[in-house]
């Protein structure tokens, strides 16, 4: 998922995609420890979209404070 593309969700819309991809990178991890992962990049990317998630959280939490 790009910044952008995120930038234009909700709030709600937000905390639901970051509860699914920190489920998705839980079982990502599971499949590793059991070497049943297909693809081991897929990781690396679901990480990074979670970093987006939460730069956007924070980004409309401090332009809410000011």
């Amino acid at each position: 998922m790009k910044a952008s593309e995120i930038k234009y969700l909700s709030e709600k819309e937000l905390e639901t995609k970051l509860a699914e991809l920190k489920q998705e990178l839980f079982n990502l991890r599971f499949q590793l420890a059991v070497n049943q992962l297909d693809n081991p990049t897929r990781i690396k990317a679901v990480k990074k979209d979670i970093a987006r998630i939460k730069t956007i959280q924070r980004q409309r939490e401090l332009t809410a404070e000011n």
